[in-house]
């Protein structure tokens, strides 16, 4: 059970503990209508089908090159800004890098902080995070008349806090993480009903993952299932994958595993959730097993490289898929899962869960049941797998790009970056198309030996990373693309290459415009039904989140933090020379720093720059 810090009193915890299951029903469908409402952004993704989509057209193919900068907002810290902020009901709530600041901001007047919130945390967080001192975002529950509405935020040291969202005043505090194993956060935390949902870190340090269920109104844990292990630490239904029995069930946590290695298998997960109400199932994919080196680890790994399907309620699981067996190249699974009801090729309607994984495929599955629908190469250039068989839902591996020891391995595509990894895309129930942003890199990957050591790195391989066969590999560009996808038919409607890799993610909207930032310091629109660039505006540092749209008094903003950094950006925070330094970035994105710096805020456009400081007397002093 996660520990209490800092926390409110016992007494206060306890007046809140027999709280009646209709006030979390009742804050859930006020949570779902503010979801719905365009005046809002209240969680990662937009609502819980996780389509990054807005109905908004204020803003649209036709003006959107009149799109000019509305406002700034400066968080102070220069480490990558992944993720997004949030918007509810006239506020905007902004989050940083470590140390983890949160800063609420009115959007009548955002030139003045309602309140801010600097966490002091453990120093030594900064040592065992792995790629940067990212955090993904904050969740907000909107209260339930006893307990007020609530920011909640992870912090890199392992603690989650739950914050008063009016006045900033810390409400609980616990403990979910041990940075003294590695273990750390990053990710954004979920919340369905009365829970909040939270991931962990770690796997490059040999952490066993697990996903936990707190009780959002005192912190206090309902459930936690692990990645790796027996089968009640898995917290696996009776009916685990009663559909798919092919993909395994029972007893596969530790079997698949030589000896108790399952310990320190990795399988975190700090990516992205979803959620259907209907099913009242979570989908979350599982990261990859540690070591990198697959020969110190034999067997399939289960349930790590997993989409899981859990009851939100008990966190049983009701389906797991693992999508890369005995991973070789560190295609952790946790990119973005989206929610769409479709008709398949039979004509049959559906309700789908579409997953662009690192491992170069889009997966789209049946989410009631875990159903494998189709199975697409995100590029026709991914050669580790020459198809999915549909049937088994096993990859067919091509072994001249398999990893083992006393062997370099030469242009494998993808990299252990992923063709895809942890931006938030989109997709346009209108049209249809998913969009994606997409990673075009390859990479050499050679295996050593290590020891496991508490807390400390746990790799085994040196990674050289470059340009995939549609860039530049002389001149290191031609590191990313962008592209509109159908999941039932698998072919990509249209495509565009882009200087470096697009890693934040993608937001569409029925005007026909598809957003989305650069590493390189952008934020671009393109048209939906053909790709054309028909706008863009320089950010004062490179892009690693995602765009946001909402309106606020008739106007309609788009918003996306600036911040280079990430996993990409490790070679230019940290000033790194050695290509195979930052697990291979460094020598990929080794042109990054002529194109960019560091900065960290928000920048906020609307339509020809209309906003709150329109009238100039909007935040003056006024003296008595």
């Amino acid at each position: 059970m996660g520990k209490f810090v800092n926390s409110v009193s016992v007494a206060a915890l306890m007046a809140l503990a027999p709280l009646a299951l209709p006030h979390a029903a009742l804050a859930n469908d006020k949570l779902v209508d503010l979801s719905k409402s365009d005046d809002n952004w209240v969680m990662p993704g937009k609502n819980y089908d996780s389509d990054n989509y807005s109905g908004l057209t204020q803003i649209n193919d036709k003006n959107v090159k009149n799109l000019k900068v509305s406002w700034q907002f400066s968080t102070g810290l220069l480490n990558g800004h992944e993720g997004a902020p949030l918007v509810v009901d006239g506020k905007m709530y902004v989050h940083t890098s470590f140390p983890n600041n949160t800063f609420a901001l009115g959007l009548d007047d955002p030139g003045k902080i309602l309140w801010q919130d600097k966490p002091k945390q453990n120093p030594a967080a900064r040592s065992v995070a792995c790629c940067d001192l990212v955090n993904r975002g904050l969740a907000y529950w909107p209260g339930d008349g006893k307990t007020p509405a609530l920011i909640l935020k992870t912090l890199l040291d392992g603690h989650v806090a739950a914050l008063n969202a009016e006045t900033g005043e810390t409400v609980w505090k616990i403990e979910n993480s041990d940075i003294k194993v590695g273990s750390t956060l990053t990710i954004a935390p979920y919340v369905v009903k009365d829970k909040v949902i939270i991931g962990s870190s770690g796997a490059e340090l040999g952490v066993r993952g697990y996903l936990t269920a707190y009780d959002v109104k005192t912190g206090e844990q309902k459930w936690r299932a692990y990645a790796t292990g027996p089968d009640s630490d898995l917290l696996l239904a009776k009916d685990f994958n009663i559909q798919n029995a092919h993909y395994g069930q029972k007893g596969l946590g530790t079997s698949t595993w030589e000896g108790d290695s399952w310990k320190i298998g990795g399988g975190t997960n700090w990516g992205w959730y979803a959620y259907d109400p209907g099913t009242n199932l979570i989908y979350f994919g599982t990261g990859n097993p540690a070591p990198w080196n697959e020969t110190m680890r034999p067997g399939d790994n289960k349930w790590t490289m997993t989409i899981f399907g859990r009851d939100a309620d008990t966190g049983e699981a009701k389906f797991g898929y693992q999508k890369t067996p005995h991973d070789e190249w560190d295609y952790a699974g946790v990119n973005v899962m989206m929610l769409s009801t479709q008709k398949d090729l039979a004509g049959k309607e559906r309700k789908l869960l579409t997953h662009p994984d690192r491992n170069g495929i889009v997966y789209t599955l049946d989410r009631t049941n875990g159903d494998l629908v189709s199975a697409h190469k995100i590029d026709d250039t991914v050669n580790v797998f020459k198809t999915v068989d549909l049937k088994s839902g096993l990859p067919v591996r091509d072994p001249e790009y398999g990893t083992r020891m006393d062997h370099l391995a030469k242009d494998i595509c993808p990299s252990a970056m992923g063709y895809h990894n942890q931006g938030h895309d989109s997709y346009d129930p209108n049209r249809k198309l998913f969009f994606m942003g997409i990673n075009h890199i390859c990479m050499d990957w050679e295996p050593f030996m290590l020891p496991y050591r508490a807390g400390q790195f746990f790799v085994g391989a040196t990674l050289n990373m470059y340009p995939g066969p549609k860039g530049d590999r002389q001149n290191a560009e031609g590191l990313g693309q962008i592209k509109a996808y159908d999941a039932i038919t698998g072919k990509f409607k249209w495509e565009k290459m882009e200087r470096f890799a697009v890693w934040g993610g993608t937001t569409a909207t029925a005007g026909n415009l598809v957003f989305y930032g650069t590493l390189d310091g952008y934020i671009k629109a393109r048209n939906s039904d053909t790709g054309e660039l028909l706008w863009k505006s320089k950010l004062p540092s490179g892009a690693i989140g995602y765009p946001i749209t909402y309106t606020h008094k008739g106007t309609q903003y788009v918003a996306i933090y600036y911040g280079v950094g990430g996993w990409p950006g490790v070679g230019l925070v940290f000033d790194l020379q050695d290509p195979t330094a930052g697990l291979g970035a460094v020598g990929a994105f080794k042109k990054l720093a002529n194109y960019t710096q560091m900065g960290g805020g928000v920048t906020v456009f609307s339509l020809d720059g209309k906003g709150p400081y329109d009238d100039p007397n909007v935040g003056e002093y006024s003296a008595n």
